[in-house]
C-alpha cells in the first residue's frame, strides 16, 4: 500500500505545471495534499481510479486539504469535531478497514510566533483526536505539521531555536504526540540520515543549497511499524517549496 503526501502551497498553481505527470508517476494508493488553497468548484481535477475527498477553508485561498484514494473508505470526516478547530480546513480522516488515514495541516505558529497559544491548543486536541482513533484500528497521519522535531531535521538549527517551526514548545507538542504511541517513519529507517529536507524557502536560493527544513512526516500507529517498508522524501519532485513524502506499507 502506497501513501503520497504533498503540501502543494496552492494546488492551482501546480495543477498548471507538473501536477498530473507527478501524480500518475508515482501511482499511490492514497495521495494527500495540503494547502490546495482553493474553493469548491475552482478546480476541476479528477484521475481515473480515483476518489477524491476535499475539506475547505472558510477563508478563500488559504490552508485546504484533499485525499485522492484508489480505496473506497467506509467512512469520511472533516476536521476534528471541535468548531473552534474546524473552519480551516486542515482534516480529513479516511476510514478503511483496518485503519484510519489522517491527512492534516498543522497551523503554523507564524512571523513572531503570534499564533504560538493558539497552536499549542491545537496540538492538545489533535492529539486527543488521533487517540482516540488510536482505540478503534491503527492510524496513519499524514501531512505538514509544522515542526522540525530534532536539530537533525533542519539545516540551521542554532539560528532557528525562536522561529515558528522549531520552538521548544511546539517540538515538545511533537515528542509528546510520539511518546503517545506513534512512530516518526521517516526516522524509523533513517535514524540518522542528515541533510534530508521536505520544504525549503524560496529565499536565498535555499533548494538549490539544500537549506532546508523537514516539516511533512508519516507517522503511524507504533503497531503498524512491522508493515513499514519504505517511508522516503521526494526531493526531486519540484513544484511547491514542499516535496513530498512517502510511505509504503505491506
Amino acid at each position: 500500500m502506497k501513501y503520497i503526501s504533498w503540501n502543494v502551497n496552492g494546488l492551482r498553481a501546480v495543477a498548471g505545471k507538473n501536477f498530473a505527470e507527478v501524480f500518475e508517476n508515482l501511482d499511490a494508493d492514497f495521495f494527500c495534499l495540503q494547502e490546495t488553497k482553493l474553493q469548491a468548484g475552482q478546480l476541476d481535477l479528477n484521475f481515473p481510479g480515483y476518489q477524491s475527498f476535499w475539506n475547505y477553508a472558510d477563508k478563500k485561498g488559504y490552508s485546504g486539504t484533499a485525499v485522492f484514494t484508489k480505496h473506497t473508505p467506509l467512512a469520511v470526516t472533516y476536521g476534528m469535531g471541535i468548531d473552534e478547530h474546524d473552519h480551516e480546513g486542515r482534516i480529513i480522516t479516511l476510514e478503511m478497514p483496518d485503519h484510519f488515514l489522517v491527512c492534516v495541516y498543522t497551523p503554523n505558529s507564524q512571523d513572531e510566533l503570534r499564533r504560538l497559544d493558539y497552536r499549542m491548543q491545537w496540538e492538545d486536541a489533535f492529539r486527543s483526536y488521533l487517540l482516540a482513533l488510536d482505540e478503534k484500528k491503527p492510524v496513519v497521519v499524514c501531512g505538514d505539521m509544522n515542526v522540525a522535531h530534532k536539530e537533525i531535521d533542519l539545516k540551521n538549527p542554532q539560528t532557528n531555536h525562536r522561529n515558528a517551526g522549531f520552538t521548544d514548545e511546539e517540538r515538545e507538542k511533537f515528542s509528546v504526540l510520539l511518546q503517545s504511541g506513534f512512530t516518526d517513519t521517516f526516522r524509523l529507517l533513517h535514524p540518522d540520515e542528515t541533510g534530508r529536507y521536505s520544504w525549503w524557502s524560496y529565499r536565498f536560493h535555499a533548494r538549490e543549497k539544500n537549506v532546508g527544513w523537514r516539516i511533512d512526516y508519516f507517522l503511524v500507529s507504533n503497531r503498524l511499524t512491522p508493515r513499514v517498508a519504505l517511508a522516503d522524501i521526494g526531493s526531486d519532485i519540484f513544484g511547491s517549496d514542499h516535496c513530498p513524502v512517502i510511505l509504503e506499507l505491506e
